[in-house]
Parts: structure tokens; C-alpha cells; sequence
């Protein structure tokens, strides 16, 4: 195997971005976008304000990145997963978007940011349009995409798939945002893995198709 031949300055330099992204993506889901300051992400990075300033414009700059990086890319993952999988069960293939978006997002730090996004859009509406472009449409309209097929192939109930797409994601993004707001004094204590597990098997038998009836 071919040891990294870089001085330790010049390997530093290139981990920057993606350090500087870590420490954003914290300080964003600790204390919101308004009272996350760029000095203070540099820093929580150990690099230097103006080096920030080097990578990322300013803090709306580094907020796209922020979900682009810990999101968007898990976004576009799936939807090359789907498209690949032409021929696959549609319940199947369902199950394991809903499951892959709380295993990668939903049960991450990046789960965060959309507790943010609800709590600050009023005050930030372009930073709230961009979440709505790259991620609240694009991973709505991957779902859909799936219910249509299996719609179509009659392996689903005949649903409309928009409104059934939101019915899917309401209870994931409801446990994103216990996550970040009950979960610390919550004396009952949901288990994460047990809730998705009995939403996925409620899914399942819900929008199946009803077997054909037999007929003498």
C-alpha cells in the first residue's frame, strides 16, 4: 500500500473543507442558523476566520454545503438506487429508502437541520427555499416515484402517490424532531429502531393491493 508522501501541513490543508463542514454542521444543530457565528465555526475547526472565508463566501454559503454534503448527496445516492433498480419490488424497494433515509439522516447529527429549517424558515426564507429545492422535493419525489410504479404495476392500492408520500414521511420527520427535542427528558423513551420497525410493517400492509377475490 502507497503511504501518503504529503508534509502533514499540506494533508491539513486538504481536510480543511470538510472540517470546517463538521464544525458548521454541529454548531447549526446546537444553537440554530442565527446565533451560529463564522468565528465561532472557524475556530470549533482550528483554522483561522479568513481561512474559513477561503472555502465559503459567507454563512448561507456554508449552510448549503452544510446539507449538501451531510443530505443532498444521500439524496442523489438513492435516486441512482431506484433508477437502477428497475425491476425490483416495489415494497421492497420502499422499505428501503424510508429505512436508508433514517439510518444515513433521520438517526444523524444532519437530522438536525431540519428541526432548524421549521424553527428559523420565517426569518430565513432562502435558506428555507433551498432545503425545499434540494431536499424536501427532490426526497419527496423519490418516494413518489415509487409508490407510482408499484401503483402502476399493481403491487400498491391505487393512492395518490403526493398525498401518500407525505402520509410516509410525516412519522420519520416526527421522529427526526423528537429526536432533537424530547429524546434528552423523555422519561418514557421511544426506541428508534422498534418505532421504524412497526412504521415499516404498518406501511407494508397498508398500501398493498387487496388480494384479488376468489370466485368459483
Amino acid at each position: 500500500m502507497q503511504s501518503d508522501t504529503k508534509p502533514r501541513w499540506e494533508r491539513r490543508k486538504d481536510a480543511r473543507p470538510q472540517e470546517l463542514l463538521a464544525a458548521a454542521l454541529d454548531l447549526f444543530v446546537d444553537r440554530g442558523y442565527a446565533a451560529t457565528r463564522l468565528e465561532d465555526v472557524a475556530r470549533r475547526a482550528g483554522v483561522s476566520k479568513g481561512t474559513l472565508y477561503l472555502y465559503f463566501e459567507n454563512k448561507e454559503e456554508l449552510f448549503k454545503a452544510v446539507v449538501r454534503e451531510n443530505i443532498v448527496e444521500v439524496i442523489g445516492k438513492a435516486e441512482s438506487d431506484v433508477a437502477a433498480a428497475a425491476g425490483a419490488s416495489c415494497n421492497e424497494l420502499l422499505r428501503a429508502m424510508l429505512n436508508k433515509w433514517w439510518c444515513e439522516v433521520g438517526s444523524t447529527r444532519a437530522s438536525g437541520l431540519a428541526k432548524l429549517i421549521m424553527a428559523e424558515a420565517g426569518n430565513f426564507p432562502e435558506i428555507a427555499a433551498f432545503y425545499n429545492d434540494e431536499v424536501i422535493e427532490r426526497g419527496n419525489g423519490l418516494i413518489a416515484s415509487i409508490v407510482r410504479r408499484g401503483v402502476d404495476n399493481g403491487e400498491f392500492a391505487p393512492v395518490d402517490a403526493d398525498v401518500m408520500t407525505r402520509v410516509l414521511t410525516a412519522p420519520v420527520l416526527m421522529l427526526m424532531l423528537w429526536s432533537h427535542s424530547f429524546f434528552p427528558c423523555d422519561t418514557g423513551s421511544i426506541d428508534p429502531e422498534a418505532f421504524m420497525a412497526a412504521f415499516l410493517g404498518l406501511v407494508e400492509r397498508g398500501i398493498r393491493a387487496p388480494a384479488a377475490a376468489v370466485t368459483d
